[in-house]
């Protein structure tokens, strides 16, 4: 006779799984607590980046007057219609790599990481809603800070060309995201993550040609900023919002993209082994 019961929920037989393929209910969820992790504290993590960038906007552009201008790709662009993407896009990058570095490290610092590692969840399904929750903070405060540069600027700050805009900056907060899941994988304490920050996040956001054209720089400053991923970024970018740029949008994408994939495998093959995790 069997051994399960006549009325009532039928039980697996042992050894068979319950979830097949995705856990669609397990994945939602825990997406919903990154969003909400960071949204509580919006002010912090969503209106800061924002008046912060205005102020950069604010203070190079009244610096510079009303006479700055930038050379791009043949076409002279007024200085503010220059560095708003790019400031958008900092914003952008920067709270991806927040949000995304900050998820496993505090577990490991404040003893949970155990809620990460113990629900049913598989590796993809848990790097998935990290990136998910990372990149959706990261369009709230691009969305933001587009928004003050639109007060700003007004017309100026239209995108011409939406789909670059959408698609460099889905690549670009992809990038960090993962990146910021790196960090929080190798960091053991709060001062490793602000190391990753200062000295590779700052750097490559700054010397990436957000601020400057980089076909001003000598030849070999050329090549070193063509080198840097932040540059084809912010340039594509760029490109939505003014219809030119200073590298290719076809190049650009697929250097990105393909810089995805490969820190996507490896934060996958970490989180699989659960190096400095479950160790």
């Amino acid at each position: 006779m069997s051994s399960q019961p006549e009325f009532g929920p039928q039980l697996p037989e042992p050894g068979v799984p319950v979830i097949r393929n995705v856990n669609w209910g397990g994945l939602r969820t825990l997406y919903i607590k990154e969003v909400r992790r960071f949204f509580k504290v919006q002010l912090q993590t969503i209106w800061a980046p924002a008046i912060s960038q205005l102020l950069l906007m604010v203070v190079f552009t009244t610096a510079l007057g009303a006479r700055g201008a930038v050379h791009l790709g043949g076409t002279e662009v007024p200085f503010a219609a220059f560095i708003a993407p790019g400031l958008v896009v900092m914003g952008m990058l920067n709270n991806a790599f927040a949000n995304s570095s900050f998820s496993l490290l505090v577990g490991k610092i404040q003893g949970t990481i155990v809620d990460y590692l113990m629900p049913p969840l598989s590796t993809a399904e848990l790097l998935a809603a990290m990136v998910g929750g990372a990149v959706t903070r990261a369009f709230m405060v691009g969305g933001t800070v587009w928004l003050a540069m639109l007060l700003y600027l007004g017309a100026e700050a239209i995108p011409v060309q939406p789909w670059a805009v959408l698609w460099f900056g889905l690549l670009g907060s992809v990038l960090l995201s993962f990146l910021g899941v790196l960090t929080s994988i190798w960091a053991e304490k709060f001062d490793h993550s602000a190391a990753v920050t200062n000295f590779v996040v700052a750097p490559l956001a700054l010397l990436s040609g957000t601020f400057y054209s980089v076909e001003r720089l000598a030849p070999a400053f050329q090549v070193v900023s063509h080198a840097n991923p932040f540059f084809y970024i912010i340039s594509g970018f760029r490109y939505g919002f003014l219809g030119v740029a200073d590298s290719p949008i076809l190049v650009g994408s697929l250097v990105i993209l393909a810089l995805d994939v490969v820190l996507g495998f490896l934060c996958y093959a970490l989180l699989r082994r659960g190096w400095k995790i479950k160790n």
